[in-house]
């Protein structure tokens, strides 16, 4: 689990986490690529683009959160299928947001 302030080398390490790829359009295999694709996807669809199901999913969150929890970087707990059992949503989300904001951090 991280501790204190994330630093600009544990974003890196965020937005190279493998995401479960089974319900994600082709080509989304990290959290970076997932972000971009996202982003994409708003920026092409405009007032058309779903936000509750962007890939067809609703919990579409857990996409990025899961790796984290994998990751151990946030506290929870899987299931036996892999699956969140246990989660600091409050935690995950803020580490999802902060590597958002990083991504629009100049370097």
């Amino acid at each position: 689990m991280l501790q204190g302030e994330v630093t600009v080398p544990d974003f890196e390490q965020i937005l190279n986490l493998p995401v479960d790829p089974e319900y994600l359009p082709e080509g989304v295999t990290t959290i970076r690529d997932y972000l971009i694709r996202l982003l994409s996807d708003v920026w092409k669809e405009e007032e058309g683009f779903d936000g509750k199901r962007p890939f067809g999913n609703s919990g579409w969150t857990y996409d990025l959160i899961t790796p984290l929890l994998r990751a151990g970087l946030v506290e929870g707990k899987l299931d036996a299928d892999g699956y969140i059992d246990t989660i600091d949503d409050a935690a995950a989300e803020k580490l999802i947001a902060d590597t958002i904001e990083y991504l629009g951090t100049p370097r």
